[in-house]
């Protein structure tokens, strides 16, 4: 039977290590599935593998775009099982590694069917995000369908762009559209998530931030203003460093913002993953890999 082993999780848990581990053990290749590691020219602020980790397993959908370029679940969803596929030929096992929750349902599950947009309606939204910032879009949301709330990337005006589109072209909420209709996929999945507490959590995320300043972040993200407008950027630790280069926040504000909307995203990471089916909680990756024996 070929497997797919997901390993999932908040940022900043582990994932990288456990995957890479899981993955020396099998013989097998990582996937990535977190949807801001697949741009090039955006490493510190996405926490990519390093290069020695990157040497030590092969991986894939990372570094495969340009931060101008659009790129939506849909578009993973075909590439992700295509390229699931032909590792299948070489190994009985791929790894599925990141904290994107709806990018690994759409691998695992698919994904559901959704009306089309209104392109004006679209344009309306677009101008209000330009006016009145991510913010607005997102207390809009929270109004119109808080259980959406609740799991969104709040700084992805992308995702919020689009659930405000279905809600006005339909009258209904956008989350009553995801109804979990599985698609059965041709391998065996195994959902494997890391358990951490809170506190260590937090201190993780904090730890990170202060090394991607020590590392360089503002250098790479000025590197990267051109492309600020485009969906790749909306996003935290690059949103927050935009904001200082406009003046309106210190280099200090900005890095403890990026602090608190890390936490608050890795906060909605677990309970998207606390209520999927079928997930096995480990602590390291000698656990995860008894499970998969199993």
């Amino acid at each position: 039977m070929k497997r797919l082993i997901v390993i999932a999780g908040p940022t900043a848990s582990g994932k990288t290590k456990m995957a890479i581990e899981v993955a020396r053990e099998l013989n097998a290749e990582i996937i990535s599935a977190d949807s801001r590691q697949f741009y090039r020219k955006m490493s510190i602020g996405t926490a990519k593998p390093s290069a020695s980790e990157l040497k030590q397993v092969k991986h894939h959908f990372i570094d495969t775009l340009n931060p101008e370029e659009d790129y939506n679940i849909g578009r993973f969803e075909i590439d992700a099982l295509q390229k699931i596929e032909e590792l299948h030929q070489k190994n009985d096992d791929v790894i599925m590694a990141g904290g994107s929750g709806l990018y690994i349902k759409a691998v695992c599950e698919g994904l559901d069917e959704l009306p089309a947009s209104d392109p004006d309606f679209r344009k309306q939204l677009e101008l209000q995000l330009l006016e009145k910032g991510v913010d607005f879009l997102a207390e809009q949301l929270k109004v119109k369908d808080p259980v959406y709330y609740e799991e969104v990337d709040r700084k992805n005006p992308h995702r919020l762009i689009r659930a405000l589109e279905v809600i006005e072209s339909t009258g209904q909420p956008f989350s009553s559209f995801r109804k979990n209709n599985i698609t059965e996929r041709p391998f065996q999945i195994i959902k494997i998530a890391i358990l951490v507490d809170r506190d260590t959590l937090y201190d993780n995320i904090n730890r990170r931030v202060d090394k991607m300043f020590a590392d360089g972040l503002v250098e790479e993200v000025r590197t990267l203003l051109p492309y600020r407008f485009n969906n790749a950027l909306q996003t935290v630790g690059y949103a927050e460093i935009f904001e200082y280069f406009d003046g309106k926040i210190s280099l200090d504000v900005a890095k403890e913002m990026i602090k608190q909307n890390t936490r608050h995203y890795a906060k909605r990471q677990m309970t998207w993953f606390r209520k999927e089916q079928g997930i096995h909680w480990v602590e390291n990756a000698a656990e995860a890999l008894e499970i998969i024996s199993r």
